[in-house]
């Protein structure tokens, strides 16, 4: 027998087809997989035996059992951490790249959870995204390849605060992208809901469907680099995100035809040319930039982040193209200066 879990549905799932509401949640990787799935028996909705085709409506609980359980071990494990605070309640640290924050079934350890518990302690960290171990001290994430700011929780009335804070919007988080093209404008707003793909399972993209979520981003362009022959230029731009949906600026961006440079998913309206990747082997996203209140002492606290070696050095190969920083960017350039640089850099691997 796998592992049981349990989904209530809430008011976006109402009318949705079985198979494409397990999917969409992220309960199963795929409609077949959720479709197979529902066969097999091993999805019951509201305690009833399930069709793949029915409706659902919201508040139905969802019981559905996984074949294999998503995690190998929760065992502690000693992978350096770039801390740049904490006390009995928070820490701030700086992720680096190809650190996954929770185990998951294509990554069973090696992930941020297994260095916070080995740092730690696991009954050290907060346990608020349900009853499984495996997002211990998780508050929000970072994509498994973008580097940079984040939060973990080590206690529960902490863990609370944070997420209701970074859904309530309170939570100031900033990033540093670099994009394909000159963006016209030094300041806008992206407002355009998000979900899965229609076309595919493992993607994320801007649709006007009833399942899909509000997003918003707001930019400031930094600074502009001219084109050149295998490209159409590049853009510094600041991202400062309003919700937290998944891959949200990778996706908005692109859906504003600004692709992230060396974004390996979202690239249709990018250059197809290796060489107008800057030598990147992974999206050019950095959360740069944090503030917040504490949740317990209620201090207010901002954190900036240097950016990584790999992402500095794509930027430093365009300076003889730039087209000079704007007020924004002297600002940011001017907080970075002043900022620690990474001190934890590269791939984890176990």
């Amino acid at each position: 027998m796998g592992v049981q879990r349990c989904y209530v549905t809430v008011a976006t799932d109402e009318g949705k087809r079985l198979d494409s509401l397990l999917a969409d949640a992220g309960l199963y990787p795929s409609r077949s997989a959720a479709a197979k799935a529902v066969e097999k028996g091993l999805v019951l909705v509201a305690g009833q035996p399930a069709n793949k085709k029915q409706q659902v409506s919201a508040g139905q609980p969802i019981v559905y059992e996984l074949e294999e359980a998503p995690v190998a071990s929760l065992e502690g494990q000693d992978i350096d951490l770039d801390i740049r605070f904490e006390d009995d309640d928070l820490i701030v640290l700086s992720k680096q790249v190809g650190l996954v924050c929770h185990p998951s079934g294509d990554h069973l350890d090696g992930t941020l959870v297994n260095a916070l518990i080995h740092h730690c302690g696991i009954e050290n960290l907060c346990k608020v995204q349900g009853e499984e171990d495996d997002r211990r001290g998780i508050v929000h994430r970072l994509d498994m390849n973008t580097s940079g700011l984040m939060l973990a929780a080590k206690s529960n009335e902490a863990g609370y605060i944070l997420m209701d804070d970074i859904r309530a919007r309170v939570v100031d988080r900033h990033y540093l992208c670099l994009v394909h093209g000159i963006v016209a404008h030094d300041s806008g707003m992206i407002d355009a809901p998000i979900t899965r793909s229609n076309h595919d399972r493992k993607r994320m993209a801007v649709r006007d469907v009833p399942q899909a979520r509000n997003a918003v981003t707001t930019f400031r362009v930094l600074e502009r680099f001219d084109a050149g022959p295998r490209d159409d230029g590049f853009t510094l731009v600041d991202c400062k995100l309003f919700t937290g949906r998944t891959h949200q600026i990778r996706v908005h961006m692109e859906y504003a035809k600004h692709p992230l440079v060396g974004e390996p998913v979202y690239t249709m309206n990018g250059p197809k040319a290796a060489n107008a990747q800057l030598g990147l082997e992974r999206q050019f996203l950095h959360s740069y930039k944090l503030g917040l209140d504490h949740p317990i002492t209620q201090e207010h606290m901002e954190f900036a982040d240097n950016l990584p070696s790999d992402l500095q050095a794509a930027l430093d190969s365009l300076a003889d193209r730039s087209r000079g920083r704007t007020p924004a960017g002297d600002e940011v350039f001017a907080l970075l200066a002043e900022s620690p640089v990474p001190c934890v850099e590269g791939t984890v691997s176990f």
